[in-house]
């Protein structure tokens, strides 16, 4: 394709923005510099990938995104620690990494100061799943499912699987890694995060700080007059709040025009943008996914944790992560110095499926309760309407929604239920099977065999199955 050509695709979509709206045509070209900022921002200086073929990784697994990126500048100040993306003189983005919390997107105004909490690392409750080595497959069967997950098909669109994690009854059984990347190496989890904070949230509602049914303490909606006053813990958990935001299910060029990406790429306090925000349908009446409600559920994270930044990190980190000893996290901020808990955390896959393996055993590790009673069936009820199959911070295969239904005919278990982000990461739970499985990678989202997880769910259950293949696995 020619420059003038590009030139004229580009001018033609920021011109369909603008048939949609002046306001959201305008953060078009900060919204796509700042998704590119951010991500490279992180993967670059906390998971150390190399950033032009995280870049070329990225956009392949996001249609449309090609009309804006080959425009690009990038710039990566590896003195300053800072990633700088500018989209032909209209778009500006800069994130910045410092050390302990990732990269935050800076928009001119500066960054909420934060103070790191102690690294104490008490000892952890979850028993150990793996020695220090990688652990190889522990049959053919479970060999030959890696392979087929690592294998690239011939046309696009391709599967860039980057990491796999397979546990048995609390022990994994299998393990591979795409080229410099290993056990410790923090990837993005995109929304994955909203799984943890979900979880976050069940710890508040156990120590009581919080309550499920009642009304959401935003500052904002306490007015009884106010409709959003009706808006529960539930609902956000649920994406059935009605904040008007748009939606957050798509990885593409359109999904710029959305408001809920004004929020993330364009203010410095997320939070405070989701709650001015009035509603589009009455609360509990509508199923609607979107980042701005586990936007909400950080900001109140936050403030029943004590207030400060650095008392949401250190709770994370004493609460959750520590018991399961999840050694290798990043929780990122937003630039008032909320945890932004859309679609910011870093884990290890190793670390990630200790996560997965809290859900397996009930929300208890080593003995000790850490979700309430309860907890984790209730994350994994299905949501009425909810048509892709998502219970409350985790897709489920329970109920009879379309996206259930889909994952169970091609193999899944129906008590399956997981974590998810964009463009190819897992935490599969399946409680039948006592199996975690984790996939992290950059595959688009549509066709939905794309990233080959279908093939790797069902391969792994046959796998682990086969009796006396893995020893000192019941």
């Amino acid at each position: 394709m020619t420059r003038r050509r590009k030139i004229a695709l580009l001018t033609t979509a920021i011109a369909c923005g603008l048939a949609l709206g002046v306001a959201r045509a305008r953060d078009v070209p900060q919204i796509a510099t700042g998704f590119i900022a951010d991500t490279l921002c992180s993967e670059t200086f906390v998971s150390g990938l190399d950033p032009q073929r995280n870049l070329a990784e990225t956009t392949d697994a996001m249609p449309g995104t090609g009309l804006l990126t080959w425009a690009m500048n990038l710039q990566i100040d590896r003195a300053r620690k800072d990633v700088t993306v500018t989209l032909l003189g209209i778009g500006r983005s800069r994130a910045v990494y410092r050390e302990g919390l990732g990269c935050t997107l800076e928009h001119g105004q500066g960054i909420a100061d934060v103070a790191l909490p102690p690294d104490d690392r008490p000892p952890a409750a979850l028993p150990e799943i793996a020695g220090p080595g990688l652990v190889p497959p522990q049959s053919e069967g479970l060999a030959a499912a890696l392979d087929r997950a690592f294998a690239e098909p011939a046309q696009p669109p391709y599967r860039r699987t980057r990491a796999i994690v397979v546990m048995k009854s609390g022990r994994i059984v299998a393990e591979r890694y795409a080229e410099n990347i290993g056990p410790e190496t923090q990837l993005l989890g995109f929304s994955m995060t909203k799984s943890v904070m979900s979880a976050l949230t069940g710890i508040l509602v156990r120590q009581g700080k919080l309550k499920l049914d009642g009304r959401a303490p935003i500052a904002a909606w306490q007015n009884p007059d106010d409709p959003r006053h009706a808006i529960t813990i539930d609902h956000l958990l649920r994406h059935t709040a009605g904040i008007a935001l748009g939606s957050s299910l798509q990885a593409s060029l359109g999904s710029v025009l959305e408001p809920v990406n004004a929020m993330k790429f364009t203010e410095d306090d997320m939070a405070t943008y989701a709650a001015s925000m009035p509603l589009a349908t009455a609360p509990g009446t509508v199923w609607n996914y979107h980042d701005g409600n586990t936007i909400l559920l950080a900001h109140l994270i936050r403030n029943a944790a004590g207030g400060k930044p650095a008392d949401a990190l250190a709770f994370a980190r004493r609460e959750l992560f520590a018991p399961l000893g999840m050694r290798h996290v990043t929780l990122q901020l937003d630039g008032a110095g909320t945890i932004e808990g859309s679609s910011k955390m870093l884990a290890s896959a190793r670390d990630w499926a200790r996560f997965g393996q809290l859900y397996l055993n009930d929300g208890v590790a080593g003995g000790r309760r850490i979700l309430p009673e309860g907890w984790v069936n209730y994350s994994a009820t299905a949501t009425p309407n909810a048509w892709v199959g998502i219970g409350a911070g985790f897709w489920t295969n329970q109920g009879d929604s379309f996206g259930a239904n889909v994952r169970v005919k091609h193999g899944w278990p129906r008590d399956a239920f997981f974590a998810k982000g964009t463009i190819g990461q897992y935490t599969i739970v399946i409680p039948s099977e006592k199996l975690v499985i984790v996939r992290l990678g950059r595959s688009p989202n549509a066709p939905p065999q794309a990233d080959g997880v279908f093939d790797l769910v069902r391969d792994v259950v046959a796998a682990t199955r086969e009796k006396g293949k893995i020893a000192g696995v019941n």
